[in-house]
């Protein structure tokens, strides 16, 4: 096994990308070694005092590092954890997946409920692919009197960059397609 890795936008993070389906829908985020107690494969990453955070996409993982360690030292270990937990036959279990992103439960009137099946359609079909590129996802959160509030993923939290994509890039598409937007705001930057 070849266990390709890519720099993200965000220096803390680096995207590891090991030839195989990880998760055949959805995604998964540990922002801690507690949070990770549920994942084997957070869990052995976890076990690194220098790891912050591990985010697993379709077929890719990130891992953000404490500002303490540089690649160069933290690359290896995991390269070998990594390795070592596929080969061993380590697997993402299904029944640790989140199903369902952190999207506020509202009661939406039916022209907003439209203009959330839009944007919720744009994420999944024209940014989610295009940000799992870079290492990260982006999950929609709620719409409040013309704003829309989205939580950033993986490597998209915490970029220095990621203020640039979402008013550049996501805020203007999603005004482009659906002109009762006014803006895009992340709840996690």
């Amino acid at each position: 096994m070849f266990i390709q890795t890519e720099e993200t936008p965000n220096p803390a993070t680096l995207k590891f990308i090991p030839g195989m389906i990880l998760l055949e829908k959805g995604t998964l985020e540990f922002k801690s070694a507690e949070e990770a107690t549920t994942n084997s494969l957070a869990s052995k990453l976890f076990t690194d005092v220098n790891v912050k955070g591990v985010f697993i996409g379709k077929d890719f993982l990130t891992v953000t590092k404490s500002e303490s360690v540089e690649w160069e030292i933290l690359k290896p270990t995991l390269l070998s954890s990594i390795l070592d937990y596929f080969s061993s036959g380590g697997k993402i279990e299904n029944s640790e997946l989140e199903t369902k992103p952190q999207e506020e439960k509202i009661k939406y009137t039916k022209a907003d409920q439209e203009i959330v099946n839009k944007i919720n359609e744009l994420l999944e079909e024209r940014i989610k692919p295009a940000v799992a590129q870079d290492g990260g996802d982006i999950n929609f959160v709620k719409l409040q009197k013309g704003i829309v509030f989205l939580e950033l993923r993986g490597a998209c939290s915490g970029c220095p960059s990621s203020t640039i994509t979402l008013k550049s890039g996501i805020e203007n598409m999603l005004k482009y397609y659906i002109p009762e937007i006014q803006s895009v705001e992340a709840i996690n930057q």
